[in-house]
């Protein structure tokens, strides 16, 4: 009865790690789905990504054979010398081996060397400034992403939010930084400090053209990116930077160089409908005072908040983590945080951290937390005027 207790408690353990593999299966067996190339640095899309993966795949093989040895020298060892029922054996003492002691030395040594090699060359090639790249200024805020494309002999500046467009083809050079210098008091200050235009520690991420860089306040840092064919690829945030890091996302869009010119020139072009002559103007100017974080009039400008100039030509919103959508807008206007975490959650209430009137870390919301009450001094928004709002966004094409 013992015995047949003890093979159902061995039977009832081995479930568990067979689920756990079953699960690890699964999980590698699941489908892509929405924009090609889901976030997939094993996939890579552009020269710069493969040279990542070139490195990684020979290292792996690597990893995996150096570790099946060690794993399967141990599980011998365990077989070979283990203690069995009436045996006494003790095990034979050795105070040391010269040669075993040289060879575990020098082995492990040969394949760091194997590995360092290639590994340092390829550090080496991806910060090699690229000749005449498309050079793009990202910006990681909280939590969204600038993308400034500078003024050329052609055209004036453009500002854009949580969609970069780059052409297919050809190097983009990425300078990354989280100080917006246009913004009032945005460099850091002599003694490091970073004033209220800076923000946190970010890193760009898009795993399909590139790999990891850290996005630092009063530092500026470079990455190259280039993909091979026209495709949507999805970045991240791939550092801790707040309440929303998780939702902090991006899109790299790639396209022929002939379409990247003329997205880039209507991008240039002023907004489809004037605020002045909008039903929105009194809605967006005064009510609600939208223009002291965002413009709606000049592509070029940056400021607190994304540039909402060309909003509707943009897929997404809220960085990324929406689909634009009259509806999901409408929601937004209304009630920001209840979609994405935001610290401006009770901004208007004057809380701990915050003051009166100041520019909140997100969007406030406008049907919650009014101060005492006083709706007149913090109005709360309708839903025939987040209608309004929204119908005057999506126009600006």
């Amino acid at each position: 009865m013992r015995l047949q207790r003890t093979r159902r408690a061995i039977h009832k353990r081995w479930w568990i790690p067979a689920l756990a593999t079953l699960a690890l299966v699964l999980n590698a067996c699941s489908t892509e789905s929405g924009p090609k190339n889901h976030q997939n640095s094993l996939r890579p899309e552009g020269k710069y990504a493969k040279q990542i993966d070139n490195l990684f795949t020979p290292v792996l093989w690597v990893a995996v054979i150096v570790g099946v040895g060690v794993i399967g020298a141990t599980i011998f060892m365990a077989i070979r010398f283990r203690r069995r029922p009436g045996v006494d054996v003790r095990p034979k003492q050795t105070h040391g081996s010269t040669p075993l002691e040289i060879g575990w030395t020098i082995l492990p040594a040969v394949i760091l060397l194997i590995v360092a090699v290639p590994t340092v060359s390829t550090i080496f090639d991806l910060d090699e400034k690229p000749k005449n790249p498309i050079e793009i200024t990202v910006v990681g805020k909280q939590w969204w992403w600038q993308f400034d494309y500078p003024k050329t002999d052609s055209g004036k500046a453009v500002v854009t939010a949580n969609e970069m467009h780059i052409p297919t083809g050809r190097d983009v050079l990425l300078t990354l930084e989280a100080c917006d210098e246009s913004l009032p008091n945005g460099q850091a200050q002599a003694d490091g400090s970073t004033s209220p235009g800076c923000n946190v520690l970010h890193s760009f991420w898009v795993p399909a053209l590139a790999g990891k860089r850290d996005v630092v306040p009063g530092r500026e840092n470079q990455m190259k990116v280039h993909a091979d064919e026209e495709g949507v690829f999805l970045g991240q945030c791939a550092e801790y930077c707040g309440l929303s890091h998780a939702n902090m996302r991006f899109r790299v869009i790639a396209q022929s160089p002939s379409e990247y010119e003329a997205w880039l020139e209507s991008q240039r072009e002023g907004p489809a409908v004037d605020l002045a002559e909008s039903d929105a103007e009194d809605l967006f100017a005064a009510r609600f005072q939208c223009g002291n974080c965002h413009t709606v009039g000049d592509s070029g400008v940056s400021t607190y908040g994304p540039n909402l100039t060309h909003i509707a030509s943009r897929a997404t919103f809220a960085s990324g983590y929406y689909e634009l959508t009259r509806s999901k807008l409408i929601q937004w206007l209304m009630d920001a945080p209840s979609l994405v975490p935001m610290q401006s959650e009770d901004c208007r209430l004057g809380s701990p951290g915050t003051i009166e009137g100041a520019i909140c870390v997100g969007m406030p919301s406008f049907t919650n937390n009014t101060p005492n009450g006083d709706t007149k001094k913090y109005p709360d928004m309708t839903r025939s005027e987040a209608e309004t709002l929204a119908d005057f966004l999506l126009s600006l094409k």
